[in-house]
């Protein structure tokens, strides 16, 4: 377990994420996360979960129209 503190920044309030973190989520500074409710509480992630979801619904219009597609690519 990993203890944060949160610290002022300007006008808001900040949190430092160690570099392990960093590691763990993919990410390094300048980079985006998302910030998710969970049923367990908060998750921050580098995906968006909007995106995800657009593209799921991309591969099922995909997978039903594929013979359309293949032909489209001719």
């Amino acid at each position: 377990m990993t203890t944060l503190k949160l610290k002022a920044v300007g006008n808001s309030t900040g949190v430092i994420l160690p570099k392990e973190i960093l590691a763990k989520l993919h990410v390094e500074k300048g980079d985006q996360l998302f910030v998710v409710e969970t049923a367990n509480g908060i998750e921050l992630t580098p995906y968006d979960p909007e995106f995800e979801r657009q593209m799921e619904a991309a591969r099922k219009v995909m997978k039903k129209r594929r013979g359309v597609l293949r032909e489209l690519a001719k």
